[in-house]
């Protein structure tokens, strides 16, 4: 677990060298939106093979393709193959990550799934702000490629470890694996993302490529749909979603994953290039956010018993969150590291309410024997969100960075900087004209805003989520009707 969640964020402090040595900020966006991607599409692919195969290999086949990727990645000589690496990544990550939870699922009891699911969300928290630490320090010190190549030590002890000591039950089952499910899936999923990543940047908004993917993602769902519906072992079983607290634990998970991975990769630029830290210097920054969701993941999800809690700790969470991206919207070039820390302390109160709640939130609201299909449904969509977070608040970043700059800088240094995109190393930065200089930083910290200030969107639209969860009094009530029911039998 902590190979998938590290990769996911341990580049975001690492890509300011990468375009540097290899160019193509255009294609930037992909680097994280290719892993997260990959791995989301990949997920409920791993887990019906695991029912077929066996979790053991298949577990051990997707730590191998991991760490092939993380070599590629390191060795790779462009952007182009940098983003194919990093989608062999992804594949691996997802295998990563559904194996991980459902071998948590076979060992642990229901009543123990709280004190596992508070280990995982405590090594979240590290990895979310470990990964931009660690990416910062080794591209300091040695090369970004390192923050690829330190996956491979890690991957071998898990191998040695898991090969020698896992064992679990397996029977095997005949399975019928929903190829075309999942096929719809990527299709609607990569042409949804591509409207992210395309609109208003490469594609205007209203360019025959942009409402063409939009077709694709609205007929493709009704087709998704239809096909989801007479599958006999769906991907994302239907019936699932008559259910109140499921539906909004995946809108919760899905807005957790736009805020968490969208943010924490481009709150290290505002760092960088407007507070003036080193790579190393921004993953520290990022403390305070590690230090309010670790605390709060820790507690909340051992807190949480019931139903009747679901609401309050869900509403608080997206409230904080909320907050902290109104404050982090605030921020500009004036701002001190005291008050980013504080703001960062807030958001991270948020997600450590809503992170790994959402988890225990959507096993718990269907059978035991829906667990595998309702934990696949979670990752689905709280990867879907990621990737949408990362590929939208690029878009805004980089069309209000242009707007910061175009009536400030001549046509060729707009050229400059924008290729670059906000990522300018410091001797780039100190190397420009100090008119120049002046106006690239207003404009990362101008487009930082804008990127805060749709995660201030996403926050109140989980609150709205939190609202629609089954509240202490429904709890009751069901209590109730189970006891005269069982009173008349």
């Amino acid at each position: 677990m902590l190979l998938a969640m590290l990769d996911a964020m341990i580049v975001s402090t690492a890509l300011p060298a990468v375009v540097g040595d290899l160019g193509g900020f255009d294609q930037l966006a992909w680097v994280v939106a290719v892993y997260l991607l990959t791995s989301t599409v990949s997920t409920p692919i791993w887990g019906k093979l695991g029912d077929l195969y066996g979790r053991k290999p298949l577990f051990l086949v997707a730590i191998v393709i991991f760490l092939v990727g993380s070599v590629l990645s390191g060795l790779a000589p462009n952007m182009t193959l940098l983003i194919v690496s990093r989608a062999v990544q992804g594949i691996g990550a997802g295998g990563l990550i559904i194996g991980v939870m459902t071998i948590i699922g076979i060992l642990a009891k229901p009543e123990e799934r709280g004190r596992y699911q508070s280990y995982i969300a405590a090594l979240s928290a590290v990895a979310t702000i470990g990964g931009p630490l660690v990416g910062g320090a080794l591209t300091d010190h040695l090369s970004w490629r390192w923050a690829f190549y330190i996956n491979l030590p890690i991957g071998l002890v898990a191998l040695l470890l898991i090969s020698a000591k896992l064992r679990l039950p397996h029977t095997r089952v005949s399975h019928k694996i929903d190829y075309l499910g999942a096929l719809l899936l990527t299709l609607v999923t990569t042409a949804a993302v591509l409207i992210s990543v395309w609109g208003g940047t490469t594609y205007d908004w209203t360019s025959p490529q942009i409402l063409l993917l939009a077709v694709v993602v609205v007929v493709g769902i009704v087709v998704t749909i239809a096909v989801e519906r007479r599958a006999a072992e769906p991907i994302l079983p239907l019936q699932l979603f008559s259910n109140r607290d499921f539906t909004a634990s995946l809108a919760l998970g899905f807005l957790v994953g736009i805020a968490l991975y969208g943010s924490i990769t481009f709150l290290p630029l505002f760092l960088q290039n407007v507070q003036h830290a080193s790579a190393t210097s921004s993953g520290l920054l990022l403390l305070p956010v590690l230090g309010g969701q670790l605390v709060t993941s820790v507690f909340s999800v051992r807190a949480l018993k019931g139903p009747g809690q679901y609401r309050p700790f869900s509403v608080i969470g997206g409230a904080a969150l909320a907050v902290g991206a109104l404050l982090l919207a605030m921020l500009d070039v004036n701002s001190g590291h005291l008050v980013t820390a504080l703001s960062m302390v807030v958001f991270g109160i948020g997600l450590g309410f809503l992170f790994q709640n959402v988890l225990v939130i959507t096993q718990n609201s269907v059978t035991p024997k829906d667990i595998g299909a309702a934990s696949g449904a979670l990752t689905f969509f709280r990867s879907v969100g990621g990737t949408f977070g990362v590929a939208l608040f690029a878009a805004v970043f980089n069309n209000r960075l242009h707007d910061g700059l175009v009536s400030k800088v001549s046509a060729d240094q707009l050229d400059e900087l924008t290729e670059n995109g906000g990522r300018l190393g410091s001797d780039a930065l100190q190397a420009l004209p100090e008119a120049a200089r002046t106006a690239y930083v207003e404009a990362v910290a101008h487009a930082n805003q804008g990127v805060f200030g749709w995660a201030l969107v996403f926050g109140v639209l989980a609150v709205i989520a939190g609202l629609l969860l089954r509240g202490a009094r429904q709890e009751k009530a069901a209590e109730k009707t189970a006891d005269a029911t069982t009173a008349r039998a």
